[in-house]
């Protein structure tokens, strides 16, 4: 499908590295954006310097791209909303959005995780807060650096509506952002939010010198517990060998951009999680969801062992070393 001009405005929700980067692909191709932050000081820091220079350094914003603090202001006359806020903030934005917008508002999110108080995956969040209504999930292999670069990019844009799919499509699809379909909402959203807490292990494999042939196992055998939940879960077995499955886990495990990935390197140094958090200064996705994660694989008897230890590891119940050698020590079974 060939792009076709859009001069319709499109609401982005939360001004961090991710959404920052989604907003500039958007305005570079035309596309009016208005961008809302929760934090006021950083809005004004970003309407004096019409720049994100703490997320986004280096991209100044244009005209057609503005900047605001009132989420009433920024939903008033658009129709498709992109929500990019961390997930532990996914549901109150969902809430603070309820008495601003209408039936015929469409929203899209490329948060990756899941909600940490009722451990829904977020399109049963959208339907519980928002009611039914045309909705998307944006996910795949994607540093947002690499995005405000314009370097190239494929992700996965997966909705059960296939009007709103086109739209995105059309909106999303341009320059170096290649753009696939899907109508597996719940596969797009579990590779999206297992693979941060994969990486984490990953991370910790690396940062205790292990080496190639340990990483490698790692990451299989972690897609093997994203598939095998998602499988549980009615998603099917193609996602997770696509860009939001395993696309977007060898990208999170492999490349030091990952938050995650850094955050395993320097647990296996000897950090706390606390530590971790304070040093990167952004939210390391895979901590928030390592619980949420365990609690749907035991709602749906399934065995993430790796997983498991990670959480350990970031409650500090077992050093990483100790983590490593515990999945070593595993009664061998047949590859499934």
């Amino acid at each position: 499908m060939s792009a076709t001009a859009i001069s319709t405005p499109i609401a982005v929700l939360g001004a961090g590295s991710w959404g920052t980067a989604l907003a500039a692909h958007l305005v570079r191709h035309e596309q009016p954006v208005y961008l809302w932050e929760y934090d006021k000081d950083q809005v004004l820091a970003m309407q004096r310097d019409r720049c994100n220079e703490q997320y986004a350094p280096g991209f100044a914003f244009p005209e057609s791209m503005r900047v605001t603090n009132s989420l009433k202001d920024v939903v008033a006359d658009v129709q498709d909303i992109l929500i990019v806020v961390p997930s532990f903030a996914f549901r109150q934005t969902l809430q603070s959005l309820k008495p601003l917008i209408n039936q015929s508002h469409r929203i899209v999110w490329a948060t990756k995780g899941i909600d940490g108080k009722t451990g829904q995956l977020f399109h049963e969040v959208v339907s519980e807060v928002l009611g039914r209504r045309a909705m998307a999930v944006l996910s795949g292999p994607s540093f947002a650096k690499e995005i405000i670069q314009k370097l190239p990019a494929a992700v996965s844009l997966a909705s059960k509506d296939k009007c709103f799919l086109d739209d995105l499509v059309n909106r999303f699809n341009r320059g170096a952002l290649r753009v696939y379909t899907s109508n597996d909402i719940v596969g797009v959203q579990l590779g999206g939010a297992g693979k941060n807490v994969i990486a984490i292990a990953a991370g910790i494999s690396d940062g205790l010198s292990l080496g190639a042939n340990a990483r490698s196992a790692l990451i299989t055998r972690g897609l093997a517990e994203i598939v095998r939940l998602g499988l549980a879960m009615g998603a099917s077995r193609e996602t997770f060998m696509g860009l939001s499955g395993i696309g977007d886990l060898i990208l999170t495990c492999l490349d030091d951009q990952s938050r995650n990935r850094r955050c395993g390197l320097a647990l296996a140094h000897g950090e706390t999680l606390e530590q971790v958090k304070k040093q990167l200064g952004q939210v390391i996705e895979g901590a928030h969801v390592a619980e949420q994660l365990l609690l749907l694989a035991k709602k749906h008897h399934v065995d993430m062992p790796i997983c498991e230890l990670v959480l350990r590891v970031l409650r500090q119940e077992v050093t990483p070393g100790a983590a490593l050698a515990e999945l070593l020590s595993r009664q061998p079974k047949e590859e499934n």
